[in-house]
């Protein structure tokens, strides 16, 4: 049996924790390294666990192990050691990882790893073995590891792995326990995903060893993406115990309502055997309106097809069009009749382009279908890879075989100088122009731990040359280790940085103001790990920048020679429906172009059933059940075991399509905050609503709310005087004669996250476009929207707002928007807006509060830490140890700085605080109940936003 240890972590930075500009004060976060996927939800005897998939050794997903936090009211969390580590052989080779799944308290001890009396905590995870495990490369399967210490310390079960399908994609257990309310017999139920194949299978067991296949559910509804980390659970229909329902969670990606990773569910019943959805949506008759191109009769008709040439395959768009999923593709869905265009003939490598026939406007909106790869048209490039016309410099590093850049003048050091004949390259990236370029990946002999710097000879920037262009590609590094330079007198007034691909594309910057200075290019690569190097070409000087390369995979309306609507795909094989609005082009002639200008992934894009109409077809993707209709709630579940009848569900606050990049420190992703989940009766059937849970109430500061209302909203911006990056918001709006109107948080006079609702589309929205710092990844910058319809004309909100996410809760809490957004740093400015119009403001009140991880104390003014404090223990008799273990601990703070949290910790672990909100409240009692016999050092620590001071140390000694 392999008993699990803890792994340490990599150094952390010295930055403070909540120093870091990102950090949450609300929502955990892990103190450093990567998070995703929560794990093992379950609550046992006073303590919320929250388990995590997590990578101990830096931060990009990786090295995939179980992370632990532990709560005792699901706000404040401690983390603890490293639960399960991924596993390596015996020469330090990773050969499993430790994927997604759950925990549960086996109460009857059906697994006899505890007992009746001391039951085990048992996880059920997925095993995820590498290429490098000896039996089972490549599979994916589910094993156990048990607790018998309450979660500290895990055993890995030598039995493992108890359920293998012989699958790459088999992952994700939930295990509940179920009993057939005829009979009273019990058992535990999973549900897991065969992702790829959009289904949740589920299984059952007496013992959690050994498991027997029940059912099968889906494809069903959202199947855009591959199906993750589902749930299953019963819930009472308004509180109803006569009229449960049972849910089923199944998350995926991408392919969700915003894009990327989202969480879908279905309501139904359940016998113990099957799942039966009753909100699955079957309907897929096309829309009323005219079909114009349908791709069914098996040829292009009329149709231009610029397919590749030379492809063997005459891709990207074949002979005829596709009846369906083609070699090497996942499934594509969503298409209608016979045919559709499908760009992915030869897979995602060939480009090319598809235009219908002209057409005259003449309704008032195109629908079609689309979907394939998330690649959108962008105004202002080109299909080609043309350089600006100007001075080439350095001749386009095609130099003659055998001259070296240190040979033409570049100055060469670190790994770059010990093999000086690599330089320049004829190895690695795409799109580069000529034969060589320069890669400091080939450039030295340690590929991406490489380091060192490639500068160029000086060349003279001469009036004119307005415009300094190069294509440059691989590692994106925001922290200066990574980067192109431009150096004039010596100093780097100009950098640049790959795109995190192998693709070269041009980017420009503008010179003018160093004309008649002579200036140097360097390649600086500090940077190790993936994606440690950058790739340059084709350096140009000239009077106008570069246009950069399209990458889009995108179908589009050209009217008049110009491009004036645009899709693209949502990186899914599901076709859905998009509706433009073209009712400005009536009477114009027009045509529809498909673009593929991509060869990489998701580089192919899917076409059908082109209609005329006078009505918008509505998505179907919006006809499903969503968990939240943000970018950034995912891989959603609920806690096991959960007291009251709770059902507590927590997600992940992240996005595959930008999850590694966000700007976060030492850290990256936080979970969103946890949730309490009721069945609700909806005209739709019983559907889902949310609410934070109340226990963050105690973090609230109404003593220092900020009340306003009853009056209008004018058309316009106005700042409010409050302002606060952890703030809740309760704001009631009616939108009166105003177009648009809503909230901007996180604001300052450069940006803001704007909060609205807009009247034409009856739909609740939260734009982070211009949010701060957006530009690290080009899925980011987002627009995400959700139907909500008024309430005699008004529109209640509820919103949390903490430094770095909105969580933005409407129609009772069954639409909910999450969203991360990056501020500049100390934007913290509230606003209300209307557009359009003037709006009423019913209510609005903005609530400051105390954070609850890593600074604690919200705003109070101070400018230095609190003062020290009196610590007393009232026990039992006045000399001598303490009688009963039942005892207060007395603190009177100081006068002077605000002291705003006290806290009381025994063996370093915080077990009560209370926050302060009133100066004229010195004096605080922590009652201990139950003490065991013995010596026990109790710590005082004062807390104000200025810093933390050590209140010292009392001991008490309870009799035994």
């Amino acid at each position: 049996m392999a008993t699990v240890g803890s792994v340490s972590a990599v150094a952390a930075e010295t930055t403070d924790p909540a120093d870091e500009q990102y950090r949450p004060y609300l929502h955990f976060s892990p103190e450093e390294n990567w998070m995703n996927d929560p794990n093992g939800l379950v609550y046992d005897d006073g303590t919320w666990h929250l388990f995590f998939q997590h990578n101990p050794y830096g931060t990009r997903w990786g090295n995939m192990s179980w992370g632990h936090a532990t709560s005792s009211d699901l706000v404040h969390w401690e983390e603890q050691p490293i639960a399960i580590p991924q596993t390596f052989d015996e020469n330090g080779a990773a050969i499993e990882d430790i994927f997604s799944g759950s925990v549960v308290v086996d109460e009857g001890n059906t697994s006899g790893f505890g007992t009746a009396e001391d039951p085990a905590m048992v996880a059920i995870y997925t095993s995820a073995y590498t290429p490098a495990h000896p039996t089972h490369a490549g599979i994916q399967a589910q094993s156990l590891a048990y607790s018998t210490d309450d979660g500290q310390t895990w055993t890995k079960y030598e039995g493992n792995p108890v359920l293998d399908r012989d699958s790459a994609n088999f992952r994700d257990p939930k295990v509940i326990r179920y009993t057939e309310p005829e009979s009273g017999e019990s058992y535990w139920v999973m549900v897991a995903v065969e992702a790829l194949e959009y289904r949740v299978v589920m299984y059952r067991s007496d013992d959690l060893k050994h498991w027997t296949h029940l059912s099968d559910f889906g494809p069903a509804n959202a199947t855009g993406g591959i199906w993750e980390c589902p749930d299953l659970f019963p819930m009472a229909v308004d509180g109803d115990p006569e009229n449960v329902k049972w849910v089923l969670v199944v998350n995926l990606n991408p392919g969700s309502v915003a894009g990327g990773s989202g969480g879908q569910y279905f309501v139904g019943e359940f016998d113990g055997t099957t799942f039966t959805s009753e909100s699955t949506v079957t309907d897929d008759a096309l829309p009323p309106g005219d079909v114009f191109a349908s791709f069914d009769d098996g040829t292009w008709g009329d149709w231009t097809v610029g397919n590749e040439p030379g492809n063997w395959k005459d891709g990207p768009w074949g002979l005829a069009p596709a009846t369906g999923t083609l070699p090497g593709q996942n499934p594509v869905s969503g298409f209608v009749g016979a045919g559709l265009v499908n760009g992915f003939n030869d897979g995602d490598w060939p480009v090319g382009t598809l235009e219908s026939p002209t057409f005259t406007i003449e309704q008032d909106h195109v629908n079609l279908l689309v979907g394939g790869g998330n690649h959108p048209h962008v105004d202002g490039t080109q299909l080609g890879n043309e350089p600006p016309a100007g001075r080439l410099l350095f001749d386009g590093f095609e130099f003659a075989d055998g001259t070296t850049l240190a040979d033409t003048g570049w100055e060469i050091t670190g790994d770059f100088a010990t093999e000086p004949w690599r330089n320049p390259s004829i190895a690695g990236g795409d799109y580069y122009l000529g034969q060589k370029r320069l890669n400091t990946f080939e450039a030295g002999p340690k590929g991406d731990d490489n380091l060192g710097d490639l500068t160029s000879p000086a060349f003279a920037i001469e009036p004119g040359d307005d415009h300094l262009s190069f294509l440059v590609g691989g590692g994106k590094r925001l922290n200066g280790t990574l980067e192109v330079r431009l150096i004039v007198d010596g100093e780097v007034v100009r950098t640049a940085t790959g795109p995190e691909a192998g693709q070269l594309n041009w980017q420009s910057w503008d010179v003018s103001e160093f004309a008649g200075s002579e200036a140097r290019f360097q390649v600086h690569d500090d940077a190790t790990g993936g994606w440690g190097h950058l790739t340059v070409d084709h350096l140009v000087l000239g009077a106008t920048p570069a246009t950069p390369r399209s990458d889009e995979t995108s179908v589009n309306l050209v009217v008049d020679g110009e491009i004036v609507r645009t899709a693209t795909g949502r990186n899914s094989e599901n076709l859905d429906w998009v509706s433009w609005d073209v009712a400005e082009f009536a009477g114009h002639e027009a045509s529809v172009r498909v673009i593929d200008n991509n060869r990489f992934g998701w580089g192919h894009v899917l076409v059908d059933q082109v209609m005329f109409s006078d009505a918008a077809a509505a998505p179907r993707i919006e006809g499903y059940d969503w968990l939240d209709w943000g970018r950034d709630y995912y891989a959603t579940v609920s806690f096991s075991n959960a007291p009251d009848d709770r059902r507590v569900m927590l997600g992940w606050m992240n996005n595959w399509d930008y999850a590694n990049d966000i700007p976060t420190g030492s850290w990256r992703s936080a979970m969103a905050l946890p949730r309490d989940v009721e069945l609700v009766s909806t005209e739709r059937g019983p559907r889902l609503a949310q609410r934070v849970v109340p226990e963050f109430a105690e973090l609230e500061r109404p003593d220092v709310a900020y009340t306003d209302g009853a009056r209008a909203i004018a058309d316009g911006d106005e700042t409010l005087p409050v302002a606060g990056d952890v703030v809740r918001i309760d704001a009631v709006v009616a939108p009166g004669d105003a177009d648009l109107v809503g909230l901007n948080v996180l604001g300052d006079d450069e940006s803001a996250t704007r909060i609205g609702w807009d009247a034409a589309s009856a739909r609740l929205f939260v734009d982070r476009r211009d949010s701060g710092n957006t530009g690290f990844h080009p899925a980011f910058a987002s627009f995400d929207d959700a139907p909500v319809a008024l309430a005699d004309g008004k529109l209640a909100l509820t919103v949390y707002v903490d430094r770095a996410s909105v969580e933005v809760f409407a129609d009772g809490g069954r639409t909910t928007i999450t969203d991360q957004v990056f501020p500049n740093a100390g934007a913290d400015a509230i606003g209300l807006w209307a557009e359009g119009g003037d709006a009423w403001l019913e209510s609005l009140t903005v609530t400051p509060m105390h954070g609850a991880m890593y600074r604690e104390a919200g705003a109070d003014g101070a400018t230095a830490a609190p003062p020290a404090a009196q610590v007393t223990a009232l026990t039992g008799p006045r000399k001598g140890p303490d009688a009963d273990g039942d005892f207060e601990i007395k603190v009177k703070v100081g006068f002077g700085e605000p002291t705003t949290v006290v806290r009381l910790l025994e063996d370093g672990r915080v077990i009560d605080r209370e926050y302060r909100t009133a100066e004229s409240q010195r004096t605080f009692s922590f009652l201990v109940e139950g003490a065991s016999p013995g010596e026990h050092r109790y710590a005082i620590e004062l807390e104000n936003s200025a810093g933390v001071t050590d209140g010292g140390e009392h001991v008490v000694t309870v009799a035994g």
